[in-house]
């Protein structure tokens, strides 16, 4: 059994106990199914935010534990305070470390977009996206047929969440569903967990000019951000190379200060 396999039969036992404990009629009477979701899209489109969608990530299948003390409070807000565009936040618990608390803890601090990341399969969690305080959610087409994005996708959207629908290779382009507006592609292959820089730019030629392009795993300089806005992508999720340091809010602030320091020298400044 792959990680991806594995990771997919905890979560389908998982379902069943987060049905249980936490029925549809209770998550429904959140105070976020009152309130209006923040567009990721409107975000990345702002020339005055640089596209980096900062993530909140404890551990990794791959890498294992990688900032096992981080405050979810202080980070998110050192992210936003260094200039990112928006968050992401792991709630996956057995294998990232995450929880949906996590995510609520974002929301409290942050008023930016926030994408939930964690392994979709049933309309129960789209629901519970939208009762933690996500505005967008995560699909990823490997893991499901495309008339699962599109009932997935089709009922996000009836709750006014945006989705960022995952893909990993060509085959997988015509999964896009007609409420998917947001298109990740993510470098790191989740068979074998290894990344490959370029898959993001060699499937990004084949996608449609009007979804919104998101580049995943493995960004880790201002030379890299570059190279893949200049290949179409105005999102740039980075999780890792943050995560990974004491102070992921600052070095995230170091990141996006490199980046305008190269931007300001490209332009003769």
């Amino acid at each position: 059994m792959t990680i991806l396999e594995e990771i997919i039969a905890h979560k389908k036992n998982e379902l069943e106990e987060r049905r249980s404990l936490y029925p549809v009629k209770l998550l429904e009477r959140s105070v976020f199914f009152e309130t209006k979701p923040v567009s990721l899209r409107h975000y990345l489109g702002r020339e005055d935010l640089g596209g980096i969608i900062a993530e909140f990530k404890r551990r990794s299948p791959s890498k294992g534990m990688i900032n096992e003390y981080a405050s979810v409070e202080k980070t998110t807000i050192g992210y936003m305070q260094a200039g990112a565009a928006a968050l992401s936040v792991l709630t996956d618990t057995r294998f990232f470390g995450g929880a949906s608390r996590d995510l609520e803890i974002a929301r409290k601090f942050n008023y930016c977009p926030i994408l939930r990341k964690d392994f979709i399969i049933d309309e129960y969690q789209v629901i519970e996206t939208k009762s933690i305080g996500a505005d967008v959610v995560l699909l990823i087409a490997e893991v499901l047929t495309a008339a699962e994005i599109n009932k997935l996708a089709a009922l996000a959207a009836s709750l006014g969440l945006e989705v960022l629908l995952e893909l990993h290779n060509e085959d997988q382009l015509d999964k896009i569903s007609p409420d998917v507006h947001l298109l990740g592609i993510n470098n790191r292959d989740l068979h074998s967990f290894q990344v490959n820089f370029e898959r993001s730019i060699e499937i990004a030629q084949k996608i449609p000019p009007a979804l919104v392009k998101i580049a995943e795993s493995g960004i880790d300089s201002p030379a890299a951000i570059e190279k893949l806005r200049q290949n179409g992508f105005s999102g740039f999720l980075i999780g890792e190379s943050f995560m990974k340091t004491a102070n992921p809010g600052k070095t995230c602030a170091r990141f996006a200060s490199s980046i305008q320091k190269s931007n300001s020298k490209k332009a003769g400044v």
